[in-house]
């Protein structure tokens, strides 16, 4: 018997249609169950066990033939209904929840009739994927001897629990009082963790209190363990603590699960310090780990309030595994070795899970040579690996740009016979929206579905982030809509997501919508949902809402964090208000401990406004609180104090390997950048060739660098070499590299040169997309190069790439740039005619065209023309404009757009400045001229070599007016000298027109020591550079 389909093409459930068996003849198949021959009923043992045994393996697709191989090929039945049970329960547990459906209607079809246990595993099936409709239908229709019990009820509050609809099951509750179905334990903390998990702890525990003041269930420790797991999911962790006194009143005592617990919520928030108190004052009473080191120490026990009655709790391998998770997370892989190397010296062997958060942490440094280690050191030792160790890996190179390696180990998975399940397509799917491989990750998703996989929440969840960070919240909704029809029920993490993806998108009111929609849910937002829109707002100014936000968390009991923290001090940072993001810190702070992200945060902070003893103070502060500085926290160190320039990167970098920390990636690419804006290639490529010998992947920061460092120096052949060598372990170059590359391709101004580098960058990789052809655009047109130029645009074309603003930005320039505006506008034309768009960029080349033309009556058109499409001046406009008059000679008009610009809050740029200047210069205003040159620099525009050349050749022309005073001479000439030997002093080389000008005054007689003292200066200056 077939599924139905419903019109939309789901499947629907059957179960209320079961043709083969009706009321009338259930008796009758229930005394003549259908006949089965000796030997079939063998051989069809024989495939059931097969079948059982493909599944324990992990070989689903064989299990699924074998299955159809039975019942289709050889016409073979399972004997009994225990054996259709087996089958069905088995398929279940593998996640292969169509195949029970299907089993289950060729059971009917069979003739057998279901009992109880049957429909408990159908049900439970349904309920996995959301199907809550058909469980409960299946629930209600019942026939023959078939009696839904406690089993029933509790699975399908279960599956009502487990996608966030834990008040919708209270009323399942009520039937079972109603029809007299035992409420059992099992149903009361079902309903503790379902409340627990979308929030609702109050609830949680108010349900537990009424089960258990009614009578119908007593309080027992698994119950109190939900609760107080809930509270530390939310951050929770001192209400937890709370929870574990009231035990102890109600006569249950804690056990190891209870302070894994505990120590696991400490963890998360960071707070090491407590899971170290909690591990040795209750769990060993003589003694426990030291924090810093990891060490053995004797202690004495102060805190008696939780005495275990019985004997003593020990550590047991779940504590280490919490507490190394915990340091992984944070970043502090050191700590998590220490615990490691502990737990063996004691006499724990690792598990699975303790040996991939290890290469979790080796693998989050960049440390892959090691992560491989402890990988072969699990094959060696018998230990299981699974889908979780096999997607570490997975994920550190798909994060590192390396898919090849990816789809190495996926492909290694199968051969060792390790199911691809939902978990491991969910992490790879994960891992290419992580790298910038959108396509390839929505294919995997489309994989999935083709294996009849179910997505779960955690599959959607990811599958929404990455489309969200893409900025397609089209797509996003669609999967929202999708989950929906599947019930597949989105989850606080779900809609985080999606709020994220709003935020990062600027769709702030949409994203506020979405967790209005959560709480109408029932779903309640979490601290992390919290400080996304927080963060939001405060980006985007509006910190009246921000504040709004944050009052609505503490008004809902939401316990603030570190991250709250971070979201406030940012916002400060933002605005180089480092005092006022100190002063928050100390005050937020009060209640808990700042971690090491908050103070590395706060140094970051300090060293980007330049107070660099306030940062060394922030890091002084973190080694004597025991926070220690991790690799992150020494990045930001190094990267700060390179940037003030008065340090050396070598010493740098030797003192963080002293202090014990291995440099991570990020270690790398700031040192690699120091060495190449120091013109140091050599130590940048002895640094990456360390990076390599240490199994650490470069990532496409690192690649930029150094090829662009390369590149400057005029080294493409070798960064080419680079580049081929990096494509063996599966890099490609981004748009970045590629543009770098044809940059420098570009000096010799040739295009075959370019078109070449071109054609070997498309060898290696690099995605032919609208950005690689508009970089390749960007650079013929610089260099005036439009026919080539047009030919990319025929290609592009013939390839279905369309063209955007930012190419027909680039052909207009070309034309302006060689002037051909008629072909410009031509091509403005076209681009209205197609629908594009033009930006504020399209109509600052054309004014920069028109005004080099000195075509003002068309500069006045465009302007009235632009402002029509809505657009406003910006600060490149008015640089144009204000520049484009004052060449012309429009002193008038160029001075009221000038005090127009700066009116408007916009700073001129130098070389606008140097236009005013040099048209007052060439009328003689030099006083004017001078005033100008002061003003610019109190805005902060710093003058440079063409400014003291105009002003400089300008005094000495108005000097040499023969009907000047000789005291006006004398006076502009000194100014003149003045104003030389400042640019001297500022290291500027003097044109050859202001040298001519001060060779001819430094010439005539009694000048010479003055002469000498000048360009002995001036030739030290050209000899340095």
């Amino acid at each position: 018997m077939s599924f139905p389909q419903e019109e939309n093409g789901c499947r629907i459930s059957p179960f209320a249609h079961r043709g083969n068996v009706d009321a009338e003849n259930t008796d009758d198949v229930l005394e003549h169950p259908p006949r089965i021959v000796k030997k079939d009923r063998f051989s069809a043992s024989l495939f059931c066990t097969l079948i059982q045994l493909f599944l324990s393996c992990g070989r689903l697709s064989k299990a699924v033939d074998a299955f159809a191989a039975m019942r289709k090929i050889y016409g073979l039945v399972p004997p009994d209904l225990s054996s259709w049970n087996r089958l069905l329960r088995e398929f279940n547990a593998s996640g292969l929840v169509s195949q029970v459906w299907l089993v289950y209607s060729d059971l009917l079809a069979c003739g057998f009739v279901p009992n109880v246990a049957t429909r408990n595993i159908v049900i439970h099936s349904l309920c996995k994927v959301g199907r809550l409709n058909s469980a409960l239908e299946m629930t209600k229709n019942t026939t023959g001897d078939i009696e839904i019990d406690t089993v029933t009820y509790n699975t399908v509050i279960w599956g009502f629990c487990r996608v966030g609809l834990a008040q919708q099951s209270l009323s399942l509750v009520s039937e079972m009082i109603k029809k007299g179905v035992h409420v059992d334990p099992f149903t009361c903390n079902i309903l503790v963790k379902g409340f627990c998990s979308i929030g609702m702890l109050e609830e949680a525990k108010l349900i537990m209190d009424s089960l258990v003041n009614a009578g119908w269930v007593c309080r027992d420790l698994v119950g109190f363990n939900t609760l107080i797991h809930g509270h530390c999911e939310a951050g929770e962790v001192n209400a937890a603590l709370k929870l574990m006194e009231s035990m102890q009143k109600e006569g249950l005592f804690p056990d190891i699960v209870t302070y894994n617990t505990l120590i696991d919520g400490f963890c998360k928030i960071g707070d090491f310090d407590q899971a170290h108190n909690l591990i040795h004052e209750h769990l060993e009473s003589q003694r426990s780990i030291n924090n810093l080191g990891g060490s053995l120490k004797i202690v004495g026990t102060e805190n008696k309030d939780f005495a275990v009655r019985g004997s003593e709790l020990k550590r047991n391998l779940t504590t280490y595994t919490t507490l190394i998770s915990g340091y992984v997370k944070w970043r502090r892989l050191e700590e998590a070795l220490s615990v490691y190397n502990d737990m063996l010296m004691n006499g724990f062997f690792p598990d699975t899970v303790t040996y991939s958060s290890i290469m979790k942490g080796f693998c989050n440094h960049g440390r892959l040579a090691e992560a491989e280690v402890i990988f072969k050191e699990m094959e060696s030792t018998g230990v299981d690996l699974n889908n979780v160790s096999y997607s570490v890996l997975i994920d550190f190179f798909l994060k590192s740009g390396n898919v090849k390696g990816a789809f190495a180990l996926q492909s290694k998975m199968v051969v060792c016979g390790i199911a691809f399940d939902v978990v491991a397509y969910s992490t790879l799917m994960d891992g290419l929206f992580k790298a910038g491989k959108a396509d390839e990750a929505e294919h995997m998703f489309l994989s999935l579905l083709n294996l009849n996989l179910s997505p779960s929440q955690i599959t959607y969840s990811a599958l929404i982030d990455g489309l969200g960070k893409l900025g397609d919240m089209k797509g996003v909704e669609s999967i929202l809509r999708e989950m929906e029809a599947k019930n597949v029920h989105p989850n606080v993490i779900t809609y985080s997501s999606v709020i994220n993806g709003y935020t990062k998108n600027g769709m702030l009111d949409a994203a506020l919508n979405v967790m209005k929609k959560m709480v109408c849910r029932s779903i309640m937002p979490n601290v992390f949902t919290y400080c996304i829109l927080i963060d939001g707002y405060f980006k985007a100014g509006k910190q009246e809402i921000a504040l709004n936000l944050y009052k609505d968390m503490k008004l809902r009991k939401v316990e603030e964090n570190n991250f709250v923290l971070d979201a406030f001090v940012n916002n400060l940072k933002r605005g180089g208000r480092m005092d006022e993001a100190e002063a928050l810190f100390r005050e937020m702070s009060k209640g808990w401990s700042p971690d090491r992200v908050n103070y590395t945060s706060l140094m970051d902070g300090f060293f980007k406004v330049g107070k660099e003893s306030a940062a060394l103070n922030m890091a002084q502060e973190m080694m004597e609180k025991n926070l220690g500085l991790d690799s992150v926290a020494y990045n930001v160190l190094i990267s700060g104090l390179l940037k003030l320039g008065n340090y050396e990167p070598q010493s740098l970098y030797t003192g963080m390997r002293q202090s014990g920390l291995a440099p991570d990636i990020a270690t790398y690419n700031t040192m690699i950048n120091a060495y190449c804006k120091q013109r140091n290639l050599g130590n940048a490529l002895k640094l990456w060739d360390e990076m390599n010998n240490n199994g650490l992947m470069p990532n496409s920061i690192t690649c930029n660098t150094v090829v662009g460092g390369l590149c400057e120096a005029g080294e493409v052949d070798k960064a080419m070499d680079l580049l081929s060598d990096m494509k063996m372990v599966g890099f490609h170059p981004t748009s970045t590299t590629y543009r770098l590359v044809l940059e420098a391709a570009s000096v010799n101004k040739r295009a075959e040169t370019i078109l070449l580098m071109h054609e070997q960058l498309i060898s290696m990789g690099v995605k032919l997309n609208r950005v690689a052809y508009n970089n390749l655009l960007t650079i013929l047109c610089r260099l005036g190069m439009t026919r080539k130029a047009n030919l990319v645009l025929q290609e592009m074309a013939r390839k279905g790439i369309s063209a955007d603003t930012i190419t027909y930005n680039a052909l207009i320039h070309g034309y302006c740039k060689s002037s051909h505006l008629k072909r410009a506008f031509a091509t403005y034309s076209q681009m209205l005619s197609e629908g594009i768009s033009p930006n504020i960029a399209t109509y600052n080349i054309l004014l920069w065209g028109l005004l080099n033309a000195g075509l003002m009556r068309e500069t006045a058109e465009l302007i009235d023309e632009m402002k029509e499409r809505g657009f406003v001046p910006n600060c490149n406009a008015y640089n144009v404009l204000v520049s484009g008059h004052a060449k012309m000679g429009n002193q008038k008009e160029s001075i009221r757009l000038y005090c127009e610009m700066v009116t408007n809050g916009f700073v001129p740029k130098t070389s606008t400045y140097n236009a005013l200047i040099s048209d007052f210069a060439k009328v003689g205003k030099m006083k004017q001229a001078r005033e100008l040159m002061n003003e610019m620099q109190v805005r902060g525009v710093l003058p440079n070599s063409s400014t003291y050349d105009i002003i400089i050749s300008g005094w000495f022309k108005l000097s040499n007016q023969a009907e000047l005073d000789r005291m006006l001479k004398k006076s502009y000439r000194a100014e003149a000298k003045k104003l030389f030997e400042e640019m001297n002093e500022k290291g500027f080389i003097p044109c050859e027109t202001t040298l001519r000008y001060v060779s001819s005054v430094l010439a005539k007689p009694g000048k010479k020591a003055e002469a000498l003292r000048l360009l002995d200066g001036l030739y030290k200056r050209k000899s340095a550079k």
